[in-house]
């Protein structure tokens, strides 16, 4: 799909890491980690992507999942992708208790793959899109061949306008991710795109008050040396590596950033928030 864009381009114009990289087994205490670190996302010629500092395992923005991409490039061909609409959060800061009708279109990730083609080229940023420019928490997440292989996902669970929301966290997740290098032109081809949207999350009473597979889940927690870290995975993340409750816990310390034993007395400390999201299918 990395081939297509569905806009011809005209005049230009916090993240939070949320799925797993590997499937590993998971025991009480796993060993699942992913290193806490900090960049700076620069200003490009493709847009105005401004220069926030996004922090894996903290408040703000957060790394979600990761794709790779296969070689080739391809001419452009056109798309006429159907508009849609979404319903908006009721309150910008993304704490409404439910949204009814939301709508997650395929021409989201139209859009994101238009503003990333733009980037590596260095075409113009595409027309704006049609669809709507509610505010909403979101993240984008690329994966990569048949497999459909993590290789980059980053969003916020600030409301931010779609049309601007998408395009900096369209290039902040394939260029930015720590995890990954950045995303390059060989890999387009294989790339395949999705868009979460949240509708609403509510502090859970303990760990594990969520379900798998329907909850997205952020966890807040003390580290071992004091200082206060955080870390998320989307709905699907559990389900796709099988994990179970205490597995996808544990995994989500270690990807906070959490490098002491796991116990059963230090999971009853953590804050969780779980949410539900609107997501399209890979585009």
């Amino acid at each position: 799909m990395g081939k297509r864009r569905c806009v011809p381009p005209l005049e230009p114009k916090l993240a939070a890491g949320c799925c797993g990289v590997k499937k590993p087994k998971l025991s009480g205490s796993g060993t699942h980690s992913h290193g806490n670190q900090s960049t700076t996302v620069p200003s490009s010629s493709s847009g105005p992507l401004q220069n926030h500092q996004h922090v894996d395992g903290s408040s703000g923005r957060e790394n979600v999942s990761d794709l790779t991409l296969g070689p080739g490039n391809s001419p452009i061909t056109r798309m006429n992708p159907a508009s849609g609409a979404l319903s908006p959060l009721p309150r910008p800061n993304g704490t409404a208790n439910t949204t009814k009708n939301l709508v997650v279109t395929a021409e989201m990730c139209c859009y994101c793959f238009d503003v990333l083609y733009c980037h590596l080229y260095g075409f113009p940023q595409p027309r704006l899109p049609r669809f709507t420019n509610d505010p909403y928490p979101l993240f984008v997440t690329w994966k990569t061949g048949r497999d459909k292989r993590l290789r980059g996902c980053i969003g916020t669970f600030s409301a931010m306008n779609l049309h601007s929301g998408l395009r900096e966290y369209t290039l902040t997740s394939a260029l930015k991710d720590s995890r990954f290098p950045p995303l390059t032109r060989e890999e387009l081809p294989k790339l395949f795109c999705s868009v979460s949207l949240l509708t609403n999350f509510e502090d859970a009473s303990d760990y594990l008050d969520w379900e798998v597979g329907v909850h997205g889940i952020r966890i807040e927690f003390i580290n071992e040396k004091g200082v206060k870290r955080t870390a998320t995975y989307l709905p699907e993340v559990a389900k796709e590596q099988d994990w179970d409750q205490i597995q996808t816990i544990d995994s989500l310390l270690r990807k906070g950033g959490f490098k002491a034993p796991i116990t059963s007395e230090f999971r009853k400390t953590i804050k969780l928030t779980r949410s539900v999201w609107k997501m399209t299918q890979y585009f």
